[in-house]
């Protein structure tokens, strides 16, 4: 596996922490619309995921199937926390929105090391997932 297919496969796998953390959290708000934010979030993600995956592929490699322990423990803290709150949408949203910096932070990082093809591509991914921190933290602001 050379380096850009090694970086894209750990930018899906934190990518899909995201997405699957997302899926988890819409069977635990009860709120219509944190519901829809949250669908829409992982739909966002996964548009992502599949969007590199494609270029892996084209690199004759396979992409990353699964995710992180650290999206593991992330989402297994959440509900730890979540279960002792007295706000339980706020826990979850607070912990998304933390989700969020890590990706966009990867992204960011792998960015200043990419080659020209795969800054290409995460210059078109980038927005995305900027607009998703940026929701997520409007959202926690306002539900402090």
């Amino acid at each position: 596996m050379n380096d850009k297919t090694h970086t894209l496969n750990e930018l899906i796998e934190i990518t899909r922490d995201g997405e699957r953390f997302y899926r988890h959290a819409l069977s635990e708000v009860k709120s219509p619309e944190l519901l829809q934010v949250f669908e829409e979030m992982a739909q966002v993600k996964s548009a992502v995921i599949q969007a590199l995956a494609v270029k892996v592929s084209a690199n004759e490699e396979h992409p990353a199937q699964g995710g992180t322990l650290f999206g593991r423990f992330r989402e297994a803290y959440a509900d730890a926390r979540a279960g002792m709150a007295s706000d339980k949408d706020a826990t979850y949203v607070a912990q998304l929105e933390a989700t969020e910096d890590r990706i966009l932070a990867a992204y960011e990082d792998a960015l200043k090391d990419a080659d020209v093809d795969v800054q290409a591509l995460l210059g078109l991914e980038l927005p995305k997932l900027r607009a998703c921190q940026a929701r997520m933290s409007a959202l926690k602001k306002s539900l402090a």
